[in-house]
This record gives C-alpha cells, structure tokens and sequence, in this order.
C-alpha cells in the first residue's frame, strides 16, 4: 500500500491558534483568518496617513496594526486604514466621546469595530518598513492587515488598552493613554489629514459628501475651538 504522508500544516491554522491560545483572542472559523471584536477588545479605526501623525504623538497606545487599501473590511478604493485596539465597550463610548470634544460633525473618517464586528488577523511579526514612516511587519499574498505595534502574549491584559473610567490616564505612568487623550488625539490628526489632502488637491469622495470643516483657526475665532486642542 502506498505510504500516506501527513498533510503540511496551513499557516491559518497556526496563526489561529497563536491568537486563540497565546492571546486568548476568538478568531473566526474562516480563511483568511479574522479576530472577533467587542470581546476582548474593541478597534478605534482611522485613515494611516492620520494614524501615522498619531503614533507619532503617542508612543504608546497599545497594538495597533495597519489595514491595506480596499482589504479586509475596506471598500475597493479605500486608502490604507489603521486599527488601534481599545478596551471593549470603547466603540459604544466613541460618538459621546467626540460630541464632549466638539468634533461630532468633523470626523467621518474616525469609526469603530466593536460587538458584532471582526477584523483581519495581522501575520506573525517579522520586520518590514513602511511608507507611513513607521515600523510594519509585513504582509503575504493573504494578508489583509499587518502589525504596526502588535501584542504581546501574557501582556495586553484587558485593562492594558485604552479606556475611560477607573483606571484610565495609565499612560501618565508609561501603558496606553485613556480613551479620551486617544480620541482626541485622532480626531484632530483626522481632519488635518483630510485639510492636507484638499489642500494637495486629492479627492475627498471616496470619504463622503460632507463638506470641508472650518479649520482649527477659524473655529477658535468663531467661539468654537474643540475641547480636544486643551488635552
């Protein structure tokens, strides 16, 4: 009788078990692999050109992984996204969070992945550069996201991401910044990335029909400078 040989082993398989029992993170039964949001965590979404601005400003904000264009959950056309990991039940906080800011009207392009939601598993870190000017970790054929900070096992504890409440503000202290500095970090990074894209005559389209906000300096001259520019 001919010899039967195992089957390889399919790296979905693996990368599924990796988040499942080294993060302790549901996944999808699916290929490509995706994680469950609004359990464990929920995801604070945002164009990678304001995303970029914010790692920047922030140093730490616990894992945060970078979306291609038009993948994973993107519409076909979309600019790149990334996703930030926040506590779970953040999604249901965001647009509170943004009227209290005053940025309510301006950030369509600032959204949420929370209960009920998925988004796709980055690959197991390995190094890689990126054009957004911050470290990646690469992508295969498959791969729709790959880390830009990602997690680390038996460390991105539930109360290690940002979120509001007891607790928060741990950033003070070196951890992740509360869901509010976080906020209104990206919120301000959201509209002038989309100010800086008019002003470079790229189209707007693809991100609504709302118009062009006042910019910042207008709207302090008006009475109605954000909260978010005294955090």
């Amino acid at each position: 009788m001919p010899r039967v040989l195992p089957r390889p082993r399919s790296p979905l398989a693996a990368l599924r078990r990796w988040y499942e029992e080294e993060m302790g993170w549901p996944t999808t039964a699916t290929e490509p692999v995706q994680l469950l949001t609004g359990l464990c965590f929920d995801v604070l979404e945002m164009p990678a050109d304001a995303g970029s601005a914010v790692l920047r400003r922030l140093p730490r904000t616990g894992p945060v992984a970078l979306l291609r264009a038009g993948r994973g959950g993107n519409h076909p056309g979309d600019r790149p996204k990334l996703l930030m990991l926040i506590a779970a039940g953040g999604a249901e906080e965001l647009p509170g969070i943004l009227e209290w800011l005053e940025w309510g009207a301006l950030t369509t392009d600032l959204t949420t992945r929370g209960p009920g939601d998925r988004m796709p598993a980055p690959s197991f870190p390995t190094d890689a550069s990126s054009s957004y000017g911050f470290e990646s970790y690469g992508f295969g054929a498959w791969e729709a996201a790959g880390w830009v900070r990602p997690p680390r096992p038996e460390y991105e504890a539930e109360n290690s991401l940002p979120t509001t409440g007891l607790g928060a503000g741990i950033g003070d202290g070196g951890g992740a910044p509360d869901l509010v500095r976080l906020v209104s970090t990206a919120a301000t990074e959201c509209h002038r990335a989309r100010l800086l894209r008019a002003r470079n005559a790229q189209s707007d389209r693809a991100y609504g029909d709302q118009p062009l906000a006042f910019s910042n300096a207008s709207r302090m001259s008006a009475g109605t400078r954000p909260r978010s520019l005294t955090l």
